[in-house]
């Protein structure tokens, strides 16, 4: 599904350039759900920005479904963006003083996605806030926001959901919670790519990948390790 190729990312120019990425190999199959972990500075947030599509590789080739992705046009990389690829981050990026239900129409919205109100209250009862849907985003506990993310970013049924660091704010049961919610999602069929600096956490992907100083340190199952609902 996913497939990168000495991809190298450098930020800068002359003496002032920053190698983040050195030329990473990397192949992530449909269904696979992978923690990316690794010290500041490894790369890992440069990493996902080029698998959402939110940056180009200096140089090398990232291929979705055999499509080059760095050949996309603009239009269509906010295309694939808004419809391939869901994402959820730490800080939420939710609107505030806004319903969730309008929180998290937002993508459908920007694609004319058919069946909207349908859709909207299918994901939010996926994520347990049935109830909250009229309720504005600072009404609500971490937890809860982080949820609401979660359905925003299911909305469009994307293949992929790459999730950064989406419990870096919250206390240990919001944080199960959450996991748990991934759990599901990914036994759903969606192939998800978290970013987190905590091994427990990354405990409940299949793999966890670790980046060092712009290279693949290491790639490795978790086998029986991995976390259970």
């Amino acid at each position: 599904m996913i497939q990168l190729k000495k991809v190298t990312k450098t930020y800068g120019e002359g003496d002032n350039a920053f190698q983040a990425l050195k030329g990473v190999d990397l192949n992530i199959e449909k269904g696979d759900f992978v923690a990316i972990m690794g010290p500041s500075g490894s790369g890992k947030s440069t990493l996902m920005n080029i698998l959402g599509a939110l940056d180009k590789p200096t140089t090398g080739t990232y291929l979705l479904n055999k499509q080059d992705v760095g050949k996309l046009s603009d239009s269509r990389l906010a295309d694939f963006r808004n419809k391939e690829v869901g994402f959820i981050f730490q800080q939420f990026n939710l609107l505030k003083r806004t319903s969730v239900y309008d929180n998290v129409a937002m993508p459908g919205l920007y694609g004319g996605l058919p069946k909207l109100d349908e859709r909207i209250r299918a994901v939010v009862k996926e994520v347990g806030l049935s109830d909250k849907l009229n309720n504005k985003s600072n009404e609500l506990s971490g937890g809860q926001i982080q949820r609401v993310a979660i359905a925003r970013a299911l909305l469009m049924e994307p293949a992929i959901i790459m999730a950064d660091e989406p419990t870096g704010n919250l206390d240990s049961k919001a944080t199960k919670e959450i996991l748990n919610i991934l759990l599901n999602i990914h036994k759903a069929g969606n192939t998800i790519i978290l970013i987190t600096h905590e091994p427990y956490i990354a405990e409940y992907a299949q793999r966890t990948i670790k980046l060092f100083d712009g290279l693949i340190e290491s790639d490795k199952k978790n086998g029986s390790r991995r976390r259970k609902l």
